[in-house]
Formats: structure tokens, sequence, C-alpha cells
């Protein structure tokens, strides 16, 4: 689990059929079996190499992110450890588990910050965008400003600190983006779509669970 706040920025290339990552000596040291959060997508560290790490890939994992392509040309990538009980949750919960790619539409420079305007390549997902919700845009945990009505199209605002300490600087109008929705918007749906089952099942399990039959049946005589 991460946070959403990046924390280096390093660079990633191919070796065989895995990838090496380096640039993580801001937040060392890693051991093998740790996370660690590449362009938004959970990586575990395979083996140790310089200031980085290798990291085995997926056919999903190449195929649902950036992170080939990215590879392919040694190109620079947002690196965040793996959350901690003790840090501090200063962005939202993100499961580095990338759901779409998003093509970047736009890219504006305002007075005090920058607009990135996004649209999913899989509009499916727009869904679980609404203004001032919470999306990692490849691993940065972002807020949205705007939004078309289904979702599909939406607007980030950028603060200076953010946009010099991760790769958004680096993104062109075309250029392609892991994203993935927020983790409470994808379990509220779930619930609701199950509601009357669930609302169903609670009631009746409370129910056992408080009489006298339940309690003893279970050794509370």
């Amino acid at each position: 689990m991460f946070t959403g706040l990046v924390q280096a920025v390093g660079r990633i290339k191919r070796r065989s059929a895995a990838v090496l990552i380096e640039g993580c000596s801001g937040f060392g040291p890693l051991g093998i079996g740790d996370s660690v959060a590449v362009d938004g997508v959970c990586l575990t560290v395979a083996e140790l190499s310089g200031d980085g790490f290798r990291a085995d890939v997926s056919e999903e994992t190449l195929r649902r992110t950036t992170l080939g392509a990215k590879a392919e040309r040694g190109g620079a990538v947002n690196l965040e450890p793996a959350l901690r009980l003790m840090d501090r949750l200063g962005g939202h919960m993100v499961s580095g588990h990338v759901d779409a790619i998003g093509t970047v539409s736009s890219v504006e420079a305002l007075p005090q910050s920058w607009e990135l305007a996004l649209r999913w390549q899989d509009p499916r997902f727009g869904r679980y965008v609404c203004e001032k919700a919470s999306i990692a845009v490849d691993g940065i945990s972002l807020t949205v400003a705007d939004c078309s009505e289904d979702g599909v199209h939406f607007t980030l605002a950028v603060i200076p600190h953010t946009w010099g300490a991760t790769t958004l600087q680096q993104l062109a109008v075309g250029d392609r983006v892991n994203l993935e929705a927020d983790l409470l918007a994808r379990y509220a749906e779930r619930l609701l779509a199950a509601g009357p089952r669930i609302a169903s099942d609670s009631t009746e399990s409370s129910e056992a669970e408080l009489s006298r039959s339940w309690l003893e049946d279970h050794g509370w005589s």
C-alpha cells in the first residue's frame, strides 16, 4: 500500500524479462521482497543493484501499464516505498494496481500552478471520477479539479512542488500515464451493487449473534 507521495525520481531500464530500477538512494535501505511503487505500479524487489533493484514484471503489468515502453527507452519514473503503519497518510490510499492507461489532452501553465487535462483510454473507468476525488497519476496522488459528466475527461490542478518533484513536468500532449482510481470509490460501488443482499445477510447475522440459542450453541451457556 502507498500514499501517492513520490519520494524520488529514478529511471527504469529493461533487463531481459525483468526491469532494473535506479535512483532509490533517497529512501533506502531496501530489502529483498520489499514493495516499491514505480510510476504507480507496485513492484517487488527481487535483487538489489547499486542504488536500485531488479524486479520481475508479468505480461499483465506490461499490457496494462506504461512500464514496458518506458523501460525500452530508459525513461524517468516516480518512486515511492511501501507505506509503514507509523507513516503519515499525506495523500490517499494507493494500492499500486493500475486500472488503465490515460492520455494527456493538454498541459497549461497558470500563474500559480499547472493545469493538466487527461482522459481515460478505457471509458468504463470514468465512473470513478468526480470533482474533488482523488486519483493516482503515474503514482502521484492528485485531486480532480473538474471533469466531464461521464468522468472520462478530467483536469488536475498541480502545485509547483508536485510539478517540480515528479515526472509530471516532462509530460506533453499525447503522452500516456498510469491511472488508478480511488479505492474507496470502487468499494462503494461494490457495496451499493450488492446492498439489499448484504443488508439482509447482515441483519440475519446480527439477530443470530444476539440470540440466547446461538450463544448456548457456541459454548456461552
